[in-house]
């Protein structure tokens, strides 16, 4: 099925518009029908369901369809000043008159400027609009034959003054017409196509939100009930959706956001036994307030995560236990790599470090911590993308009593009080939203930090150590990543090699890992040097990390005594993995696609298992998810 549907309501013009799709090469682009009026209708209610993105058609019919509200976009085919000019020479020819009084019975769609270029050509022309199909008969009864030379219309207006002996011509549409309108049905086609993938995306980031998302018109109807709503207030999309809100939503009262534009935040309500925090903003077009969207949070939940994040900081005690002396490798570039780190650890002041996901940051970073004035101080690390903003925000600065609902009646010290004369290790800085960097900014700007909800501030002695594997000089061109708190980070910067770029790394590190794991889980094992020059051919995607875990893998499940590079491949889990000794000649969007696909379509759409197998973390992969495009369609 074609996006675009050429409807001809006459032979002439169907056998016309088929040879000039077939001149621009337009066959497999383009439809085309014979119907009019009532059958055209009933064609183009068909074809709404077809994917059809636009309907060229003309004259009455056109209007037809208009009328008859599909939801498709039609484009008219006019009359220009070339079909005029057309119609008036033949005019001539059939009356042998120099200047024939000429009578045109058309529709409204179809006469747009005809007036004004009949002045300018020198035209003798009356025009008799029509609105709708019965104006027809109404019309051909005001022409006078007496001061009408020769009337011009569709085939029924023809007709009827074909019967008061009133010479008739029959209006057609020149090339040019036609290709003008094909040209901007193409227009709309690429329009739709954009508009669709917006849609999309939104469609991808409601469906798949952590929140319960719903949308309502200024009707109150509902709109939009994602997933999580549904979860959290035990109701199916389909029994709310094109429901009045206040049927479904009684505990809400959308009149102050629906009338007058205020925003509620941090409302908290309780519905079946679960306590739910939400928020209301308005939806503003054009300064025209059209609806509202709530979007709703467990707090349970809320609470149950940050009580996890705050326990795993806890359960580390602060403390870096890697030295530089753990860091292996002897390739040129992670010496240098090492050189540079150990020069900047005594240096008291910010460090970037930039690096793929498995090279290592954090071991460096500790490193540096235990080489730096403050190695007897905490070392406190954080993953900016485990957390969503609101938590990540109350983790960093910490908050006081009552700053918000179902915070700690004692309140609690933030990461960074916690890392007072140390070391604050801020992974994936990258992930951080614009907010979380202002206050970050402001910390290094200032040295000090103010818990939510409080008003007094609170001096910090830290040393920021930050860490990401993107780009953060595009991120700032984004508008993503704020310009003059990437100056403050990159006061001093360590740039990690990956795994593939470290030449004879692999050997190392497979004899560390292998003496590590034969001990830990008592076996007795060794590799040939075959084996393992089948590990250094591998691209290792995910680094240090990947090859570590591949090496756990096959002491834990091999039984040969020796692993020679076919018992390596034998073991290889492909179902998980690329294939080992073949690496990829690069590592291009495309070849990402498919893996991302791939992984999806393995993990049956769970994205936490999905970015868990592609080596990445969620936020990362929804990005990915947007910019390639990819659907999710979510099994529950």
């Amino acid at each position: 099925m074609s996006k675009i549907a050429f409807i001809a309501p006459d032979k002439q013009l169907y056998l016309q518009g088929k040879r000039i799709i077939k001149d621009l090469g337009l066959e497999q682009k383009i439809d085309i029908y014979l119907a009019r009026l009532k059958r055209a209708i009933t064609l183009a209610q068909r074809l709404q369901n077809e994917d059809v993105d636009v309907i060229v058609c003309r004259g009455g019919t056109a209007t037809s369809i208009i009328d008859s509200n599909i939801r498709i976009p039609v484009v008219e085919i006019p009359i220009t000043g070339q079909d005029l000019a057309q119609l008036f020479h033949e005019a001539k020819k059939i009356t042998g008159l120099p200047a024939p009084k000429l009578a045109m019975v058309a529709f409204r769609n179809m006469t747009h400027d005809i007036e004004v270029l009949s002045n300018i050509l020198g035209i003798n022309l009356t025009i008799l609009p029509l609105n709708n199909m019965n104006d027809i008969s109404t019309k051909n009864e005001e022409i006078d034959s007496n001061t009408v030379d020769v009337v011009a219309g569709g085939r029924r207006s023809v007709l009827l003054a074909a019967r008061k002996g009133i010479k008739t011509l029959l209006v057609k549409s020149g090339d040019y017409s036609i290709k003008t309108a094909l040209f901007e049905a193409k227009k709309i086609v690429l329009a739709r196509k954009i508009e669709k993938e917006y849609a999309q995306e939104f469609k991808a980031l409601v469906d798949f939100s952590s929140d319960g998302i719903i949308s309502v018109n200024q009707e109150r109807i509902i709109k939009v009930f994602n997933p999580t709503a549904e979860r959290l207030l035990n109701l199916p999309a389909k029994e709310t959706l094109g429901k009045n809100a206040d049927t479904i939503l009684s505990f809400i009262n959308l009149n102050p956001c629906l009338q007058s534009g205020q925003e509620f935040i941090g409302q908290t309500t309780q519905v079946n036994n679960c306590w739910l925090s939400f928020n209301i903003a308005p939806i503003i077009v054009d300064r025209i307030i059209t609806g509202a969207i709530i979007t709703f949070q467990d707090i349970t939940r809320v609470q149950e995560i940050e009580t996890k994040i705050r326990n795993d900081v806890l359960a580390r005690k602060f403390v870096a236990k890697y030295q530089f002396k753990n860091i292996i490798g002897s390739s040129p570039e992670v010496v240098e790599s090492k050189r540079i780190a150990q020069e900047i650890a005594p240096i008291d002041a910010t460090v970037l470090i930039y690096g793929e996901s498995g090279t290592g940051k954090e071991l460096f970073a500790q490193s540096i911590h235990n080489n730096s004035q403050r190695r007897n101080g905490p070392f406190v690390a954080i993953n900016c993308a485990a957390l969503p903003s609101n938590l990540l925000e109350s983790e960093l600065f910490g908050y006081v009593e009552g700053a918000f609902t179902g915070a700690n009646k004692k309140g609690k010290q933030g990461l960074f009080e916690m890392a007072h004369r140390g070391t604050i290790f801020l992974d994936e800085i990258s992930e951080m939203d614009k907010y979380g960097q202002n206050r970050l900014l402001r910390v290094l700007q200032e040295k000090q930090v103010m818990r939510l909800g409080d008003d007094k501030v609170i001096p910090v002695d830290v040393r920021i150590i930050a860490a990401t594997n993107k780009n953060l000089v595009e991120l700032i061109s984004e508008n993503l990543f704020r310009q003059d708190l990437f100056y403050r980070l990159k006061l001093l910067t360590l740039d990690l090699p990956p795994l593939r770029e470290r030449s004879g790394d692999v050997k190392l590190l497979a004899l560390h890992f292998v003496e590590l794991f034969k001990k830990k889980y008592n076996k007795n094992l060794d590799f040939s040097p075959a084996a393992y020059e089948c590990l250094d051919e591998h691209h290792w995607p995910g680094n240090v990390r990947e090859f570590m875990y591949f090496i756990e893998r096959l002491v834990i499940i091999a039984n040969e005594k020796i692993i020679t590079d076919s018992v390596v491949r034998k073991y290889w889990d492909r179902k998980h993995t690329a294939n080992i000794c073949n690496p990829p000649v690069s590592s291009s969007a495309t070849s990402e696609k498919d893996r991302i696909i791939e992984a999806l379509a393995e993990c049956k759409s769970n994205i936490s298992r999905t970015a868990h197998m592609l080596n990445m973390d969620r936020t990362t992969l929804y990005k990915k998810l947007r910019s390639y495009n990819i659907q999710v369609m979510k099994a529950y």
